[in-house]
């Protein structure tokens, strides 16, 4: 296959990824009586904010649930950030006894389906009384990633022990060690595994929609799930509605694609 053929399969591989993506703004920008005439594969005449605007007016207001959304990625963030590079960092290159073993089975855990974990996370929640609480939504994820650990710690360990044997020297503790040489070093894989949990998180729907109910702690994904099932007709609302939720994911992704870019060939190099 020549060049041009693997060209023209790359065109249509990337015109089926973003089909869905275009006919969802395509409809949330198409006025509902448009969409009832004309269908959905019809370009807006003219573009209309008037689906945007009626999620944020009247009683389904989506304010709540962004702002809930927001606060939930941003403190599982923070947590999964702070506790998966100490631990990959005790794990690559500290000596304990049992270090192996204890990596070995924490990671472990990335084989087994989240959703056999859902009912024994729910009872735990609420036994403690935090169904339906913030905490209920960030505890079980806030304290590290297994993937997370696992990435860190191949990576910590393909660095130049020359540097970090300087620095012990120079009388430099574990923790000045790591911010000062570690995280510099592996900014491109942290800033991936950052972009990563954050478009995990975002959309995450089970654990929310199995934990929360009400509209004190909604979600962005739950929210939208039931406009479906509230505006079955209504699909430039529904699709108002996903193309609101996917649009930061995408901001994101342009402001950062350099770094991942280079995370992606780094992990390539070595």
């Amino acid at each position: 296959m020549g060049t041009l053929g693997t060209y023209a399969i790359l065109l249509v591989a990337a015109l089926l990824t973003l089909a869905p993506f275009a006919l969802s703004v395509m409809t949330a920008l198409t006025s509902p009586r448009q969409f009832a005439q004309q269908g959905p594969l019809h370009l807006p005449a003219p573009p209309t904010l008037q689906n945007v605007t009626a999620l944020f007016t009247g009683e389904g207001s989506f304010v709540t649930p962004i702002a809930v959304t927001v606060q939930m990625v941003a403190v599982i963030l923070v947590g999964q950030m702070v506790f998966s590079v100490l631990a990959a960092y005790a794990f690559a290159l500290l000596r304990f006894p049992g270090r192996d073993a204890l990596f070995w089975v924490y990671v472990a855990t990335l084989m087994v389906p989240q959703v056999v974990v859902v009912v024994p996370l729910y009872l735990m929640m609420a036994q403690l009384g935090l169904r339906n609480t913030f905490w209920a939504l960030v505890l079980p994820f806030v304290l590290g990633s297994p993937y997370a650990i696992f990435l860190l710690r191949e990576n910590f360990r393909t660095m130049p022990s020359e540097l970090i044997d300087a620095m012990r020297m120079d009388g430099a503790g574990p923790l000045r060690i790591l911010w000062s040489l570690v995280v510099p070093l592996n900014r491109p894989i942290i800033v991936t595994l950052v972009l990563i949990t954050v478009v995990t998180h975002w959309n995450s729907f089970m654990w929310p929609l199995v934990i929360t109910s009400g509209p004190t702690w909604r979600t962005l994904t739950v929210a939208t799930a039931g406009l479906q099932s509230q505006y079955q007709s209504n699909w430039t609302l529904v699709m108002a509605a996903t193309t609101l939720a996917m649009l930061p994911l995408v901001i994101l992704f342009i402001v950062f694609q350099r770094q991942i870019t280079r995370s992606i060939g780094a992990s390539t190099l070595r």
